[in-house]
């Protein structure tokens, strides 16, 4: 199971206790808002996209959407979703806990520039029903993220 390797995954951190399990779904900006009481914005959505065959990772705040224009620049491709039924094999997690924690290797991960409004944020932990609030800063170490974007408009 996924949060379990992510779990190993954030041990290596000493931040293993801090994944919150919750007994709704938090599969989804609104889902894990409302399991978290937090505003839809702080949740850290992670975005999986293909591109030239690889699978990359675009960590966003949850209420934006892509910037169509902006990631074509800082990608030279248009935005293309990796398929739902396939995130899984390219990426480590399935749809609703995709996370920028323990993804398989070679998938490049990015941070969207929205997130730098906040102190802390949640990304999901591999499951969809599991977050953990980290600091802008502890994201950037415990995903070992490849660099900052700005790819994104908010809704």
């Amino acid at each position: 199971m996924a949060i379990e390797r992510v779990r190993e995954y954030l041990k290596t951190f000493g931040m293993e206790g801090k994944i919150l399990e919750f007994d709704v779904s938090s599969a989804t900006v609104e889902l894990a808002a409302a399991a978290l009481h937090c505003e839809p914005c702080r949740i850290a959505k992670t975005l999986s996209f293909l591109v030239n065959g690889y699978a990359i990772l675009v960590v966003t705040a949850g209420d934006t959407k892509i910037d169509n224009p902006k990631y074509k620049a800082q990608f030279g491709t248009k935005a293309k979703m990796a398929p739902p039924q396939e995130a899984e094999t390219l990426v480590g997690h399935a749809v609703g806990g995709v996370c920028p924690f323990a993804v398989n290797d070679g998938v490049k991960i990015y941070l969207d520039q929205s997130l730098k409004r906040f102190d802390t944020v949640f990304p999901a932990c591999g499951s969809s029903n599991s977050a953990i609030e980290l600091t802008i800063g502890q994201l950037e170490e415990y995903s070992g993220y490849d660099g900052w974007v700005d790819v994104c408009k908010i809704q």
